[in-house]
Parts: structure tokens; sequence; C-alpha cells
């Protein structure tokens, strides 16, 4: 039977090895004790009941494979060396290590469920002390906090500060799409700065409790007691640097992939999410779409044949909940045509479930 080792148990990787572990050796390796759901780590960082229910074990995700904990130190097309163990051998590789990006959207600094817990029960706290909050970036990230913020803890000024001339500054969002969003971030009474750049950062931590003053570049002070950074994701492909897939990173980090989704040069080494240089968002949905292209590939490959799904980037689309009764999405109906919904439509595709009912389903959980 033919060994396929998925490395990294994020959205894209538990799809990979699911979806292979009928046909295939599958071992998944992942640093962290449970899958995070980060697409609802927002909600988390306010609820206390979200907190708990953004961890899911990994105890059931493959009836025939394995989930390994540990942490990867090397890799060749062959084989995978994980830190304290034996090398894996592997007919198969797929990179699906994901991105890193500032707490509280990712917990990327802990490979444990309970600290995690414990750093998010501490925020909290910090929360519920703090009278005012500054949110450094203005894109998807700042807004979607900032709206669950101003839903959990509606005694907080919330400052948003956007270095562009417009929130959600991604190429592809319509402005349809940003005025609608804009209108309700203002009826939350956030003030918003655009065209503003911080001079220099607060001097506390991300998420500490602490006042402080800071100033935009053009001199106008800020003044807040907690704050976060939203903005920053890097993709997590430092373990490849100094390896033969050297050649296949980008200078940002990414990797260079086939349409195929094969990592250039590597015919038997697939790479899917935040980690590829496909030219879109880097969504959870696009990580698990892009699985199941790598998924079809490697069957043909497991049966002799030639590898030939190909996988086509969407147009911009986004579902942003802004706390769960309010928000504003841009999505693509069945011709590809952008069209825009509000608030009560983007909490009944996402606003109240965060799509938690799906992933624990993927996780073969009830």
């Amino acid at each position: 039977m033919a060994r396929v080792v998925v490395i990294g148990g994020g959205y894209g990787g538990v799809t990979v090895a699911k979806g292979l572990d009928p046909v295939a050796d599958v071992t998944l390796i992942e640093q962290k004790d449970q899958f995070v759901h980060h697409a609802a780590a927002l909600r988390a960082a306010v609820d206390d009941v979200w907190e708990h229910a953004i961890f899911m074990p990994y105890s059931y995700l493959l009836q025939n494979g394995r989930v390994i904990r540990g942490t990867v130190g090397k890799v060749d097309d062959h084989k995978v060396y994980v830190f304290g163990q034996e090398p894996i051998e592997a007919d198969y590789i797929v990179f699906a290590t994901g991105s890193t990006y500032p707490f509280p959207a990712k917990h990327s600094a802990t490979s444990q469920a309970s600290v995690a817990k414990a750093r998010i029960e501490q925020l909290h706290e910090n929360l519920a002390s703090a009278q005012s909050v500054l949110l450094v970036g203005g894109g998807t990230v700042g807004l979607e906090l900032a709206g669950e913020l101003a839903h959990s803890f509606p005694h907080l000024e919330i400052q948003i500060v956007e270095k562009e001339d417009t929130i959600l500054p991604t190429p592809g969002y319509t402005e349809e799409f940003r005025v609608n969003v804009r209108q309700q971030v203002d009826e939350l009474g956030a003030t918003v700065y655009t065209g503003s750049e911080l001079a220099f950062l607060p001097p506390t931590s991300i998420g500490e409790l602490g006042h402080f003053r800071v100033e935009t570049k053009a001199g106008q002070p800020i003044e807040a007691d907690i704050w976060f950074q939203c903005y920053g994701a890097q993709p997590a492909s430092g373990f490849l640097r100094g390896t033969e897939f050297g050649s296949a990173l980008n200078q940002d980090g990414t990797i260079k992939v086939q349409p195929t989704l094969q990592v250039q040069g590597f015919d038997n080494v697939y790479a899917v999410g935040d980690i590829t240089d496909v030219p879109e968002s880097k969504r959870a949905d696009a990580a698990r779409h892009q699985a199941r292209v790598v998924v079809a590939n490697i069957a043909e490959q497991i049966e002799g044949n030639t590898p030939d799904v190909i996988y086509r980037p969407t147009k911009e689309w986004v579902v942003l909940p802004l706390g769960p009764e309010l928000g504003a999405s841009q999505l693509l109906d069945a011709d590809g045509n952008t069209r825009v919904i509000g608030a009560s439509q983007t909490a009944e595709i996402k606003g109240t479930d965060l799509m938690v009912s799906v992933i624990r389903s993927q996780l073969n959980l009830p």
C-alpha cells in the first residue's frame, strides 16, 4: 500500500489525510495536541463557551492511518524526520503546515490546547477590565475582531488603524462590500483611522492589559488599554529552508506549486493551503478545495496514472461576520459573478455556528 505522509493537521492537511485514508497508508504529523478551528478563534477570544469549542481531538479522524504529534525537523522526497522519532518512509508527501498569525486569530505560539485555553481565559479577564482597545489593521481580521469585541464587551471603546486609504484593502473586494462593512462598523461605534500608519507599536504585549499612548506617522495621538496586531500572516515553511526543497521556496516563504499542486520539481510531493503560492486569499475553504485536488491526483498516481486534476483559484470572496448578528459577505454565484449580502444572511451562513458543525463532522466527532 502506498505510504502518504501529510505534514500539518489544519484544514488542508486533515482533508488530504481523511481523503486518502481508504486507499493509502496515511500518516498525519501535527505539532498541536488538538485541532484548532482558527476560523472561529476570534469568537473564542471574547466568549467563554467558544474558548473550548475551537479545540477538537484528532482521535477519530483516520480509520486506517495514524496521527503523530511531533515536529518535523527535516524532509527529503521519500523520508520525513520527526524530532525524537524514527524516520518515516513516504511514497508521497504533502506539505500542509499553513501559516502563523498573531494571537488571538491563531494560536501559533503553543502546541498544547490547555496552554492556549489558559491564555484565552487571561485575555477574557483583560478585556473585561479594559476600557479601550486598539486594533492595528483594518482587514478582515481586524474588522471581525472589532465586531466580536463590540458584541461581548459593549463598554469597550474600539479604535482601528489601517495604513491604507480604505478598510479591507485586499484587491478584489468590491466597493459595495467595503461600504456595507464600513457602515456596520460605524454603527458599532468603532473609530476607524484609514490612511494612518502607527509611528511605533505599543510597548505592551499583544492582549496584555496596560494603558499606553502611541501616535500615527501624521502625529495623531491614540490611547488605549489593550491592543491587537491584525496583520502579519507568515507561511510556516521554515523547516524546508536548507533542504532540497529550498529551490521551490519563494522569497516570501510560500512554496511554488504547479496547477496540479505538485511542488515544483517534485512529482511525488504536494502542498496545500496557506503555504502555497496559489494566487488567491488564504482561506480555510480554499485549503480544503486544494486538498481535494491533491487527494484526486495522488489517488491517480497510486493507480499508476498521471495526475491531471487542476486547481483553479476563484475570484475573491469572503464571509465576514461582525459578531453573531452582523456582518457582510462577498460571494460568487454559479456563473462566477460577484454579489454582496448583508448582516442577516451572513449570520445565517457563518455568524452563529462559525462552521463548527462542519469541522466536527470532518473530524468524525459528534
